[in-house]
Parts: structure tokens; C-alpha cells; sequence
């Protein structure tokens, strides 16, 4: 696979699916067969980036391949896929709804099904810290757990996924959720799905889900 190309079509994906706007968030994937994770670079144009700008790091935090500043928040993508095995994507978003309980320090439950089915679980809002800290990275991991989605105070969103089609998935449900989760308060008490239940239909859709 082409992971440079994957990493321009995603950039441009996540640009006009209304998940971001100009420059802002920054995508990262990793080749399972190889551990090398390919990150957008720092403060460059969704729309334009050719292969050349393009950043390869290893998990050791070691930029490979490339000329170009890797995005800030390389630090974190990498921590995140150190401390998840499972996870060889991860998206960092800025969507409005979920932004609007990031600036509150509020989690989002799971208050939909599709919630529970793909996101496993609350998206916690990490600690504040500033953007491309160690201490930023580290509030997101502890906050991410072994869920799929999580806020950043004052900040955005990060959905992970095994891979790049199923971080999308989890970023366009965590903004549905937001967005229900909002409007559902304004006319009173929501109701978060049990935690039996959410790990249910997690494992549901992972393992009998579909067609195999």
C-alpha cells in the first residue's frame, strides 16, 4: 500500500467532511508490517501536499523519511500507537459539536447505539496542556484508554482506529453523538446505555457485525 497517498486522500477526507478547517488537525498511519508511521506535515495546505511532504517516523520518535516538519502533535500519535497495538490510525480533529464539550471539559457518553458500537465507551475530555507538549500526549493517552475517541480540553477531538476508514467511522459517529448529546440536554436528561450494554454491542460489531 501506498501510505504517502493514503495520508494526502485523508488529509483532503477529513478537510471537506467538515471535520477540520485550514491547516488545523493532523492524521497519522502506521504499516503494521513495518511499524513506520507516516504523519501529515506541520502547517501545510490539506489540498496541495504531494507525496515529498509526507513525514515517516518510527516509534522511537525518529523522523525517517522526509524533509518537511512533522506535525506538532507527532509526539502524540506515536505515544498513542506505542500504547495501543490495536490502533494503526489516528485522526486529530477539530468538529464543532464535539469542540463545544471539549471547551466545557465535559465528556460525551454514550447516549446513541452507534455510540456504544463503535466508540466502546464515553469520550473522555483529556487534561489541558498546551498543543505539541509531552504533557498534551500524555493527558490524551491516559484520557483515549482503550477506547476509540477522546476530547482535548479547549482543543479538538483524537479517533483512533485499526485503520484509516475505521478512524473516519469513529470520528463521524463522535461528532453525530455530540450533536444529539447537545440538543437531547437543552430539553433535559439524557440517558447514557449502561456499560454492560456498550461492551455488548462493541464486541457485536467487531466480531458478528456485517458480512464476513
Amino acid at each position: 500500500m501506498n501510505y504517502k497517498d493514503l495520508i494526502i486522500r485523508s488529509g483532503v477526507r477529513m478537510l471537506h467532511s467538515g471535520l477540520t478547517v485550514e491547516t488545523w488537525g493532523n492524521i497519522s498511519v502506521r504499516d503494521p508490517e513495518t511499524g513506520l508511521i507516516y504523519l501529515t506535515p506541520s502547517g501545510m495546505p490539506y489540498d496541495i501536499l504531494c507525496e515529498d511532504d509526507v513525514v515517516v517516523m518510527n516509534s522511537d520518535f525518529q523522523v525517517v523519511e522526509g524533509t518537511r516538519k512533522p506535525t506538532i502533535e507527532a509526539g502524540m500519535h506515536i505515544r498513542i500507537m506505542n500504547a495501543r497495538p490495536d490502533v494503526n490510525a489516528v485522526l486529530h480533529t477539530h468538529p464543532v459539536d464535539s469542540q463545544i464539550f471539549a471547551c466545557l471539559h465535559r465528556d460525551i457518553p454514550p447516549v446513541i447505539d452507534e455510540a456504544a458500537q463503535l466508540l466502546e465507551g464515553p469520550a473522555r475530555c483529556a487534561r489541558y496542556a498546551l498543543p505539541g507538549t509531552d504533557e498534551l500526549a500524555d493527558n490524551v493517552v491516559e484520557a483515549l484508554g482503550g477506547g476509540m475517541a477522546c476530547l482535548m480540553a479547549n482543543h479538538g477531538a483524537v479517533c483512533v482506529g485499526g485503520d484509516i476508514d475505521h478512524a473516519f467511522r469513529v470520528c463521524t459517529v463522535l461528532e453525530m453523538t455530540a450533536k444529539i448529546y447537545y440538543k437531547a440536554l437543552c430539553i433535559g436528561d439524557p440517558q447514557p446505555i449502561d456499560d454492560e450494554k456498550v461492551a455488548f454491542m462493541a464486541d457485536f460489531v467487531k466480531n458478528s457485525y456485517g458480512q464476513r
